[in-house]
């Protein structure tokens, strides 16, 4: 038998257009979850955004499978043309990147994330290709295929620059109902929200626009690899800065976290708590803890230390932090 550490491993992290109806969340969980070749890590769903997003493992071809699943489950359960949410989104199942962790490289998850795209295609479903998956300059930005969002689906279907890579390019009674499904290859990303006391979204966009790698008309913000938005949250009765880290090793979530608090100071408002939307590596937590202490970081990735970095990153404020639920390690040690 081979050893499991030998077989070739992938992240699967499909976000999908519905965080309020937990009857259709537990059916797209069985839908994942009916190929039991693949461990399913995470399932965080958020009612204001109205998304659910699933963390799950595999092999290559058991992850395409799990995938498609999932979208055949989505497009039977979630009607677009009703679907509304904080979050910006094109489909029902919105994005599904595929990220390599073990034995195999980002080539053979692009050819993965093309057969996928493929397969959905056949569905009826129009995809587009992102990422280290996509097949136009123009489309590796996830933002540049969501500008519109589903709302102008239907208008760049007619226009030529926006063939989908698969799928029809007319708008018809599936398109209607699904929307597009976005596959792309990526690194792994880190989710992560700060919220702020304060009921002012234009605060946080404020905040938002200065950090952002995109800045604001044209003006760069202050981090490399780092997408980021303000936006009201309902359930928290608070606004926040939501953020999408892309490379954790050039940017910091420490380092962004204490900017932040520090624009929300000179704005008159403070960062009370952090929210984490998936899963973390140690080593952010390791990072973070070090800061804290002025030393590097730790080797050995003890409780106590990725206990301390979760309370600095500010995940410990509102509830326990669960490290054998939230760290990516501890998560994959059981696959």
């Amino acid at each position: 038998m081979t050893p499991k550490e030998n077989y070739n491993l992938v992240e699967c992290v499909p976000n999908v257009s519905e965080g309020r109806n937990p009857a259709t969340i537990q059916k797209l969980t069985a839908a994942i979850s009916q190929v039991p070749e693949v461990s399913l890590l995470h399932v965080d769903s958020n009612q204001d955004a109205n998304r659910t997003v699933f963390t799950f493992v595999g092999s290559i071809a058991d992850v395409i499978r799990a995938a498609l699943e999932l979208v055949k489950t989505a497009g039977d359960l979630i009607d677009m043309r009703s679907q509304s949410g904080e979050h910006v989104r094109n489909g029902a199942v919105d994005v599904c990147p595929l990220i390599p962790i073990r034995n195999i490289t980002t080539a053979e998850c692009v050819a993965a994330a093309r057969e996928l795209g493929r397969r959905i295609g056949l569905l009826g479903i129009p995809v587009y290709l992102y990422g280290d998956a996509a097949t136009h300059e123009s489309r590796f930005s996830l933002a540049s295929l969501r500008k519109g969002q589903y709302e102008a689906l239907r208008q760049k279907l007619s226009q030529p620059k926006w063939t989908p890579d698969f799928g029809p390019a007319h708008w018809n009674e599936i398109v209607a109902r699904t929307g597009s499904v976005q596959v792309g290859v990526r690194p792994f990303l880190v989710a992560f929200n700060v919220n702020l006391d304060t009921s002012d979204v234009s605060i946080a966009k404020h905040i938002a626009r200065q950090i952002r790698t995109s800045g604001f008309r044209g003006v760069p913000g202050e981090f490399s690899h780092l997408k980021a938005d303000g936006w009201w949250m309902e359930h928290y009765r608070c606004v926040q800065v939501t953020m999408n880290f892309t490379d954790i090793r050039l940017t910091p979530v420490h380092v962004v976290l204490n900017r932040i608090r520090q624009l929300a100071t000179a704005l008159g408002t403070t960062a009370t708590s952090s929210e984490l939307i998936g899963l973390i590596p140690e080593q952010t937590l390791l990072e973070a803890a070090a800061a804290s202490a002025s030393e590097p970081p730790a080797t050995h990735a003890t409780d106590a230390l990725l206990q301390q970095g979760a309370a600095v990153l500010g995940l410990t404020a509102v509830e326990p932090f669960h490290l054998d639920e939230r760290v990516l390690e501890r998560k994959l040690s059981f696959t």
